[in-house]
């Protein structure tokens, strides 16, 4: 089970940082990642991140401005989101796999088999 929280309403240029823990060691989960949807549009990859080893992977629009990482020892990922933009805005979900994903595979959602029940991020502009 995966808890995502974090979210909130945040100005045009501002950070925020997202954290999902799981309810089972994260190291049986070797991807995990977030995807984000908003009003009106399909769900999309933001970023993934392996356990070992540690990779990570991030959509173009996010690169450069979100970091991903996770913290085997409280089985929690987060994402930092820094430079806020109005396009942001959506919710946020936590996902993850137990088992290996192909690299050409990453940034599908049906690829994942847990999911958070999702946070809501709100830029302003």
């Amino acid at each position: 089970q995966l808890q995502a929280s974090g979210g909130g309403l945040v100005q045009t240029g501002g950070c925020l940082r997202l954290s999902c823990a799981a309810s089972e060691r994260t190291s049986t989960l070797y991807h995990m990642g977030w995807f984000r949807q908003a009003p009106g549009k399909e769900r999309e990859f933001v970023s993934g991140i392996t356990s070992s080893p540690r990779l990570t992977y991030y959509a173009d629009s996010v690169r450069g401005r979100f970091t991903i990482s996770r913290d085997s020892a409280t089985n929690t990922v987060y994402l930092q989101m820094s430079s806020l933009k109005p396009e942001d805005t959506a919710v946020y979900y936590c996902t993850a796999r137990k088992g290996r994903i192909i690299t050409s595979y990453i940034k599908r959602a049906d690829a994942y088999d847990h999911w958070g029940q999702g946070t809501q991020v709100t830029v302003s502009s």
